[in-house]
């Protein structure tokens, strides 16, 4: 999951060196917490937060597969 969210997120931003991702457990729910470069963080948000919405369902969907739940944290 980890893998995919920083791949796809290295590819909307312009300073891809600058994304972080940090993981917290809770039992069994994954808080992944998104960390861009302080100009960027439109390019991951998107117009109207349409591409957030994007990464949350897409993260939801591959977490769901495995049996697990996930959770979207944008920090800026």
């Amino acid at each position: 999951m980890k893998e995919f969210l920083e791949f796809v997120v290295k590819h909307l931003v312009d300073h891809p060196e600058s994304v972080t991702i940090e993981i917290e457990e809770k039992e069994n729910k994954h808080i992944f917490k998104l960390k861009v470069a302080e100009g960027e963080i439109g390019k991951v948000i998107g117009r109207r937060g349409q591409t957030a919405t994007s990464l949350r369902v897409l993260l939801k969907a591959i977490a769901a597969k495995e049996g697990k739940r996930a959770v979207l944290d944008i920090i800026g």
